[in-house]
C-alpha cells in the first residue's frame, strides 16, 4: 500500500521533523510513504523518503490518485491561532483524499486553538469522516468525544522516537543546560533582555556549559546568537548547535542536566533522555505538557520581571529538582507506541 504523510514538514522545525520520523519509525514495512512537504529535496535528503511538493496542486492530485491511504502526520495541524489558514488548508487535504476514496488517518493529533465558526466546522467534518484517529492529550481527546467522533488518547510519538548520541558533545565542558527559545510576540525585549540576565546569573551559579538549540532556525537562531553573544567573557563556555536530524537532536539532550524551554518537542525529547526542565509556555500545548508532567516554570505572559527571580527557580530545579523517573519514560514511550498500533491496524 502506498501512504501519503501529511504535516507540517520541510519547515525547518525540529519538532514536526521529530515527527515525521516517529511516524516513518513506526509506519509498517508493508506501507511505501511518500511525503508532502514545502522541500521536497530537503525531506528526500533528511528522511530518505520519497516527497511531493505541498504547495503544488497538480502535484497533490497526482500523488493522492497514486495512493491508498491519507495521514495526517501529527502536531497541531488542526488550529488557527497561528493563522486562519491552517484548518483551511489541511481539512482541505484531507476532504479531498475522503472524496478520492482514500482510507484516511488523522494521526497523533493535538486540536486547537479554534477560534472560528469556520474553522471548527472544518475541524469537526474532517475528523468525523476518518478511518481512524488518534490524539495526543486529553483536550483534543475530549474535544472529538464532544462531537461524538471516537479516539484513542497516548503521549506525542517523539516520546518513542530512538535517539542517537551527537558526536563530540561529551568533549563539552559539564555540567550542561540546554535552552530553546523561540520569537514570540509576548517574548518582549524587556523579556528577553530579563532571560538573558537570569541567564548570566545561573551560569555564574553553576559553571555549566550553555547549548543553545534553534529548533526552528529561522524563528529561533537570532535568539540564540544574541544570548550567545551577550555572555561576554563566559561566551566560550557556550555555543550556538543547530541540528536538522531529529534523532541526533534529541540526542543532544542525552548529556544534558538541564533544559529550559518555550519548544515543546524540545521539552518532550529533553525529558525523554532523563532531563531536569523548566519550561516557558507560550501555548496551550506546553501548558498542558506542564501540568502533565509537573514540569516547573512559567506562562509567557506571566514571566516574573526579576531576573534574579527566575535564575533562583532555575537555580533550585537544577539542584534539587528531578527529571522523570526510568520507569515514567518508560510507561511514556510505551503508551505512545498506541499510535504505531493503529497504524498497524490499517
Amino acid at each position: 500500500m502506498r501512504a501519503v504523510l501529511c504535516g507540517y514538514y520541510g519547515m525547518g522545525n525540529g519538532g514536526d521533523e521529530a515527527l515525521l520520523s516517529a511516524l516513518l519509525q513506526m509506519l509498517p514495512a508493508q506501507i511505501q510513504p511518500v511525503v508532502l512537504s514545502a522541500n521536497p529535496k530537503a525531506t528526500e535528503n533528511l528522511h530518505q523518503v520519497q516527497a511531493s511538493d505541498r504547495r503544488s496542486v497538480i502535484s497533490i492530485i497526482k500523488t493522492l490518485k497514486q495512493s491508498d491511504i491519507f495521514i495526517w502526520g501529527g502536531g497541531s495541524l488542526m488550529q488557527d491561532a497561528t493563522s486562519f489558514r491552517n484548518p483551511i488548508y489541511y481539512g482541505g487535504l484531507m476532504g479531498l483524499a475522503q472524496g478520492m476514496g482514500l482510507k484516511t488517518v488523522a494521526w497523533a493529533q493535538g486540536i486547537g486553538p479554534l477560534n472560528r465558526n469556520l474553522t471548527r466546522w472544518i475541524t469537526k467534518k474532517a475528523f468525523a469522516k476518518c478511518d481512524r484517529v488518534s490524539v495526543r492529550d486529553s483536550g483534543s481527546a475530549q474535544l472529538l468525544a464532544n462531537w461524538q467522533i471516537k479516539s484513542v488518547i497516548a503521549p506525542d510519538p517523539v516520546w518513542a522516537l530512538k535517539s542517537e548520541s551527537l558526536l563530540g558533545l561529551w568533549t563539552k565542558h559539564a555540567p550542561r543546560i540546554a535552552i530553546m527559545l523561540r520569537s514570540h510576540p509576548q517574548l518582549t525585549t524587556n523579556r528577553i533582555t530579563c532571560l538573558i540576565t537570569a541567564i548570566k546569573n545561573l551560569q555564574k551559579s553553576t559553571g555549566a556549559y550553555i547549548l543553545l538549540i534553534p529548533f526552528q532556525p529561522s524563528h529561533d537562531r537570532d535568539i540564540a546568537k544574541r544570548i550567545h553573544w551577550s555572555l561576554g567573557e563566559n561566551a566560550n563556555l557556550s555555543a550556538v548547535i543547530t541540528e536538522t536530524n531529529p534523532r541526533l537532536l534529541k540526542g543532544i539532550f542525552k548529556g544534558v542536566e538541564m533544559a529550559i524551554a518555550m519548544r515543546y518537542h524540545g521539552l518532550i525529547m529533553a525529558a525523554s533522555e532523563g532531563c531536569k526542565c523548566s519550561a516557558i509556555s507560550y501555548d496551550p500545548k506546553v501548558s498542558r505538557l506542564m501540568s502533565d508532567l509537573n514540569i516547573s516554570g512559567w506562562e509567557l505572559e506571566n514571566l516574573p520581571t526579576d531576573p534574579q527571580e527566575i535564575s533562583n527557580q532555575w537555580l533550585e530545579q537544577f539542584a534539587n529538582g528531578d527529571p522523570l523517573s526510568n520507569d515514567q519514560i518508560s510507561s511514556l514511550v510505551d503508551r505512545a507506541l498506541i499510535h504505531q498500533e493503529l497504524l498497524l491496524s490499517l
